[in-house]
């Protein structure tokens, strides 16, 4: 993990104690931004006139394994420049890559054919992102900020919404629209931030956004979470 333009270790969101592996488990899951997508499809399951509390927990397992693990460790797989090294095998990484989206899909598959139908759209949508985007297929087109936005911002309020209700009405568009511009930030900033901290550069700006990505994802969580609280006490 020497490579000085590509190491992640050094970024925030990854443990500072603990072996190496360990170190690189925790931090290929991007916990913080994965937490960042659950919780724009919970809020789009929470906007639902009624919720159904077994799909809520569902769409968040879905969201955990789809994109917490297996677009993570597709992203590794799939990157030119190994920003987390060899330490987890690439034998390895496509064995956690396909266990955790056949789970991912056997619970959405399950939802689909007797609830849902219409968030096999979603399904397909996200399926084809995470291959597309990650692997940087078609000449990497795909692997933009806003495909970025559509993918784990806007799409992820869309299913869990539908997941809900197997229907799309406009509240849900503006949610999910919302949610597309906080990805764009969160996106935005995270770029410049990882090429500073992988070259361990020490400048104020640095620090400027790492308080900015920490301000996003974690406001996007306690967002959510107040917002279940408040479905909770109300239901």
């Amino acid at each position: 993990m020497n490579n000085w333009d590509t190491n992640r270790l050094n970024e925030w969101f990854v443990p500072k104690f603990g072996p190496i592996r360990f170190r690189i488990a925790i931090g290929i899951l991007f916990l913080p931004y994965t937490a960042m997508c659950i919780s724009f499809a919970l809020l789009g399951s929470l906007i639902s006139p009624s919720v159904h509390w077994d799909r809520i927990v569902a769409i968040v397992l879905i969201y955990f394994f789809a994109l917490g693990i297996g677009a993570h460790f597709a992203d590794s797989i799939g990157s030119r420049k190994k920003p987390w090294g060899e330490e987890i095998s690439i034998h390895a990484s496509w064995i956690i890559l396909v266990l955790s989206l056949s789970v991912a899909y056997t619970i959405g598959i399950y939802y689909i054919f007797f609830f849902v139908p219409l968030l096999s759209v979603v399904a397909v949508a996200e399926g084809f992102f995470l291959f597309a985007y990650n692997f940087e297929k078609f000449g990497g087109r795909f692997h933009t900020n806003f495909w970025f936005v559509i993918a784990w911002g806007f799409l992820p309020v869309m299913a869990g919404f539908i997941m809900q209700t197997n229907g799309i009405t406009l509240e849900s568009i503006l949610v999910a629209t919302v949610a597309g511009v906080i990805s764009y930030v969160e996106i935005s900033l995270s770029r410049p931030y990882k090429v500073l901290k992988s070259r361990e550069v020490q400048i104020d700006s640095v620090c400027t956004l790492e308080r900015y990505l920490k301000i996003i994802s974690f406001g996007t969580l306690i967002t959510a979470m107040l917002a279940l609280a408040l479905r909770i006490i109300f239901y």
